[in-house]
């Protein structure tokens, strides 16, 4: 099927009708994740860094530095209250994340397995958590505090947001649309 994105038997997404609250965040998270993986797959260092227009720093390995740091504050700095530092964030560069991003192999290995050490620790503290507690509330380093699943369905929506910008920044690149 030459107008979709991947061949649909060798699509890693799964579809499966998950039973119950946690299942279905847990799927749709994880398929937000691989659709920003796939985003980026065959592509040079540099294509990865292009930034999208100016004066944006817009770019899909600012992408997956970012969503390194949201996984990284969410799940450890909050969900754990680890009392880590936030990762590609700096008090003089709030943004350290994107502008960080720059076209070379070294960054580019480094931000995926970043990004991957990060969905690891998450997913294997989400499996923990009773679906029962959803409802409970953590607190935020900044004092608020937010549900379990509020933060959940909040990640959902943040992959959700930038895989959209995903999307344009590929077909920019190199022309490639689909799902």
């Amino acid at each position: 099927m030459p107008d979709l994105w991947t061949d649909p038997e060798s699509d890693p997404r799964t579809y499966d009708n998950p039973q119950g609250e946690k299942a279905t965040y847990q799927e749709y998270l994880t398929n937000y994740r691989l659709t920003l993986r796939m985003k980026g797959e065959g592509l040079s260092a540099e294509q990865l860094a292009l930034r999208s227009v100016p004066p944006s720093n817009l770019s899909l390995l600012g992408l997956v530095r970012h969503m390194a740091a949201v996984e990284h504050s969410w799940f450890q700095r909050v969900a754990q209250a680890t009392g880590e530092k936030p990762i590609y964030w700096t008090p003089d560069d709030r943004d350290h994340d994107f502008n960080g991003a720059v076209g070379d192999d070294e960054t580019v290995e480094d931000a995926f397995s970043t990004w991957q050490r990060e969905i690891t620790k998450a997913d294997e503290w989400f499996a923990s958590v009773p679906e029962a507690d959803l409802g409970r509330e953590l607190s935020r380093p900044d004092g608020d505090v937010v549900s379990i699943r509020d933060m959940v369905v909040h990640m959902i929506e943040e992959y959700a947001r930038h895989c959209g910008h995903a999307d344009l920044l590929r077909e920019c690149i190199d022309g490639r649309t689909g799902q």
